[in-house]
């Protein structure tokens, strides 16, 4: 398996528009909600407990991330479950509510994406690589990090493998 640099890094090199990067941090997030809203919906019942598919995908998910690197996987793991509490609150209301927020979150995450991708010139990282659905989260975690000072050896590294972001 990649290891977390790698997996970032190649990540990163279908990133290096500033515009694609910023429309990431909307669009990621809104998919990931969309889908966590969309799995949390039906619950299931085993052994007295009940759970989603949602609940399922975070656990694995969580455990992916922990498995690249400590610091991030804790963060997103922290992020992900106040997503699936609010995923689980817009499940809980009617049918036309859960369904409208989360197709159409799903929707418009897709749309700026690619809005994002054509301002970059590349296609989405995912094309070459389906992890890279799994990535985008920890890359949008990752840039946030750096916007705000912190996590700076590792995006030089980051840098180094994928090239600096293009200027405006």
């Amino acid at each position: 398996m990649k290891s977390f640099i790698e997996q970032v890094s190649t990540y990163a090199e279908y990133h290096r528009d500033p515009k694609n990067i910023t429309t990431h941090l909307f669009g990621v997030p809104f998919i990931v909600f969309a889908v966590m809203v969309l799995l949390s919906r039906p619950i299931f019942e085993v052994g007295g407990y009940s759970f989603t598919v949602a609940v399922i995908g975070y656990i694995a998910v969580t455990l992916f991330y922990l498995s690249l690197n400590l610091l991030f996987g804790l963060l997103m793991a922290v992020i992900f479950a106040a997503g699936i509490y609010a995923a689980t609150i817009v499940a809980g209301m009617s049918t036309i509510v859960w369904l409208s927020t989360g197709l159409g979150l799903f929707v418009g995450g897709w749309i700026i994406q690619f809005v994002g991708h054509h301002y970059e010139g590349k296609k989405p990282a995912f094309v070459d690589d389906l992890v890279g659905l799994l990535i985008g989260p920890l890359f949008v975690t990752a840039e946030i990090c750096f916007a705000l000072g912190f996590c700076k050896t590792l995006k030089e590294q980051i840098e180094q493998r994928a090239g600096p972001i293009r200027s405006s």
